[in-house]
């Protein structure tokens, strides 16, 4: 009966094994471009590595282009490696070679996240600009397309003339949630303070926008268009699942960079992610998620 008892032990231990294989699903791959910006990358892209690789969900790699006017022909990422392409990237124009690589991978459904000034990038390719559906500077004007915001809550289209992209003074402001159905927006609240952060303001572009997920409200008082401006959406761009968040102007140091270490920033970054790479989030949403009242900082990255 002791040997019958030992050998029925074994072999639950034995089917406990690869049933805790099968719930431990494989990590998402996620590559980041990075190597210029008018932005302090050597902070973000390590801020975003340590966000996606402490969520336990992705394994992160790293590309970073040469410095400006450095040789853009040794600059070739295997993109379609890769389950997510994260851009925190805004300098010198990619080779002939690597453009075609990314569009490539872009145009077969590739998942992308567009971060912050990464829709600052090369305001002259097309194709880009419809891939980030919005963006700001490097010349950008009334030939780019139209400015884009809000007006009682629907998106409208301001085809006036001037220059794309502005901001008023960093500080802390609500979001505000226009898509509660998404993947990505499902549960989190419809109104939620983010910590001290640029707003970008007076964007324009293509405006291909597919699901518009949060907006805020650029304050004149501080500098702002005093508009109500997207700030964090999906593009539609054939099969392609593009995350463009204009949150998280990076600080100065990893300790001192509250857009990022917003608990919001990083649950919204996390879910654009998956959905990035997937079409669809698991995650639940985080006990620290901020409050409409109130910020909340993951100052370790989710360590």
């Amino acid at each position: 009966m002791k040997n019958f008892k030992k050998l029925i032990r074994i072999l639950a231990a034995f089917a406990v094994i690869p049933l805790l294989f099968a719930c431990s699903p494989k990590p998402m791959k996620a590559l980041i471009v990075s190597g210029q910006n008018n932005h302090n990358w050597r902070v973000s892209h390590i801020a975003i590595k340590e966000i996606l690789d402490n969520s336990k969900m992705f394994v992160t790699d790293i590309a970073l282009t040469p410095t400006p006017g450095g040789n853009m022909s040794s600059f070739n990422p295997r993109f379609e490696e890769y389950d997510v392409v994260v851009l925190d990237y805004n300098g010198d124009r990619w080779s002939a070679t690597t453009d075609s690589a990314f569009l490539d991978y872009v145009q077969k459904g590739g998942g992308v996240i567009v971060y912050h000034a990464a829709d600052n990038a090369f305001a002259g390719w097309e194709e880009f600009n419809k891939i980030i559906a919005l963006g700001g500077w490097e010349g950008r004007n009334e030939k780019s397309g139209p400015y884009c915001y809000l007006d009682n809550g629907n998106l409208k289209f301001d085809y006036s003339l001037g220059h794309g992209g502005s901001h008023g003074m960093q500080r802390e402001y609500p979001m505000h949630c226009r898509n509660a159905k998404h993947p990505i927006t499902k549960g989190l609240p419809d109104n939620w303070m983010h910590a001290r952060d640029e707003m970008y303001d007076r964007m324009r572009g293509p405006a291909n926008i597919k699901e518009l997920l949060y907006s805020g409200t650029a304050d004149r008082n501080t500098g702002g268009s005093g508009r109500e401006e997207p700030l964090v959406f999906t593009v539609d761009y054939g099969k392609a699942r593009i995350f463009h968040i204009m949150l998280g102007h990076c600080g100065p140091t990893l300790e001192d960079n509250p857009a990022m270490q917003c608990a919001g920033f990083q649950t919204l970054f996390l879910r654009g992610a998956e959905w990035a790479a997937t079409g669809k989030v698991t995650q639940k949403v985080p006990d620290d998620f901020p409050t409409a009242e109130a910020v909340s900082l993951r100052k370790g990255y989710g360590k």
